[in-house]
C-alpha cells in the first residue's frame, strides 16, 4: 500500500501504483482528484511522451506542478496511461 499526503489530506492511496524511474504511479480511481487542478504546463519524456501536470490545492494551500500524468503516452509507457506520479519533495509518501 502506498499513499500519498498533503496538509493533513490523503490525496492517493493503493496498492496497484506501477513503479516507473523509482516513482509511483496511482491508477486515476485511486486518486482524490478534488485536491487537483489541471495546470498548463507540460514537459517531455523521450521514452514516455508529453507529461501533463497538476496542481494540489487544499484550502488556501496549492503546491504547483505537484504531480503529474501521461494522457497519450508512447507504446513503451502505456502501462501508466493516466496515473499519477507526484513529487515527493513537494507531498509526504508513505509506504506499508
Amino acid at each position: 500500500m502506498v499513499k500519498i499526503f498533503w496538509q493533513k489530506k490523503e490525496i492517493a492511496s493503493s496498492d496497484d501504483t506501477k513503479m516507473v524511474e523509482g516513482n509511483h504511479y496511482f491508477p486515476p480511481k485511486d486518486v482524490n482528484k478534488e485536491y487537483l487542478i489541471k495546470s498548463d504546463h507540460h514537459t517531455t519524456c523521450p521514452w514516455k511522451g508529453e507529461a501533463s501536470y497538476y496542481h494540489l490545492k487544499v484550502d488556501d494551500k496549492k503546491a504547483s506542478n505537484a504531480a503529474w500524468y501521461y494522457p497519450e503516452p508512447k507504446e513503451e509507457a502505456e502501462k501508466i496511461k493516466d496515473h499519477v506520479a507526484f513529487y515527493t519533495d513537494k507531498v509526504n509518501l508513505v509506504e506499508y
